[in-house]
């Protein structure tokens, strides 16, 4: 996972890199990655989203099944709770859940609204915790769910923390994705919305990821300032004005966001990638 506030690492030479690649496991995992956000693949699906070959995508996908982290189903392939130990070494290695999770709990509890924490991974945020509030939303979003920044409050207070560098890269290299009527998709007005993110210090989305769902979300630093992750709080518009989002949620998740940075510089944890 790339650490936010960088777009990428300093990388080797693409001829380096290509040179030291294991093909196969980079198909395999592509193979894996494909099942995001779905419960079920044929394999003409799989094909059809890795790139690969069906020849190929069978291969990988009876290989998979062999090791135990997808399971056939007829024509169908899903994968297996096994999948979870490919995640579990990071989260359990990486406590700023951890140290977040008492607070979020607190905050949900109090708001009666659905809050999660993200981090940025190249063009998408990246989920690491969720904790639901009572009223259910129509947005399903697990641990390890992906979602593109640009549509996202997460993604865009993420992005802010990108060097001048590696924001360019960002907004160069992006595709962006109508996925409602109302997400934004024009390069330079994104821009404009990140600098507005940036100088206010929070981010608010009304339906650009999802029909009804209004989000607000703010910055979590170290102790140099640097983003590291990213907290929101959502609701229907049903039960939330922006206004709402604005002046009654967002003063009680930037309090979160602060007892949440004390606690991790009081803690230790070490947040260097």
């Amino acid at each position: 996972m790339t650490y936010p506030g960088t777009l990428k690492r300093a990388q080797p030479s693409k001829q380096t890199a290509l040179r030291d690649q294991v093909q196969s496991l980079v198909r395999g995992l592509s193979v894996i990655r494909a099942f995001d956000g779905e419960a079920q693949l044929t394999l003409s699906a799989v094909a059809q989203r890795t790139g690969l070959t069906r020849a190929a995508a069978r291969r990988f996908l009876l290989t998979l099944v062999e090791l135990g982290y997808i399971k056939a189903d007829g024509r169908d392939f899903r994968l297996t709770p096994k999948t979870l130990n490919l995640g579990y070494s990071y989260l359990s290695s990486h406590s700023i859940p951890e140290v977040a999770l008492p607070h979020v709990e607190a905050l949900v509890t109090h708001v009666e609204e659905s809050s999660e924490m993200g981090m940025l991974d190249g063009h998408d945020v990246v989920y690491v915790l969720r904790v639901a509030g009572p009223r259910i939303l129509t947005a399903s979003i697990s641990i390890g769910a992906r979602r593109p920044a640009h549509a996202t409050a997460l993604g865009r207070v993420l992005l802010t923390g990108l060097t001048t560098e590696h924001l360019d890269e960002y907004l160069q290299t992006v595709q962006l994705k109508k996925i409602q009527e109302a997400t934004l998709i024009d390069r330079d007005k994104l821009r404009t919305e990140l600098e507005l993110v940036s100088r206010q210090g929070y981010a608010l989305v009304d339906q650009e990821l999802e029909e009804g769902l209004r989000a607000v979300a703010a910055p979590i630093h170290d102790r140099t300032g640097r983003v590291i992750a990213a907290m929101t709080l959502s609701s229907h518009t049903s039960r939330r004005s922006m206004q709402d989002m604005e002046t009654i949620l967002l003063p009680q998740l930037l309090d979160t966001v602060r007892e949440i940075e004390i606690d991790l510089r009081v803690s230790g944890v070490d947040l260097r990638t």
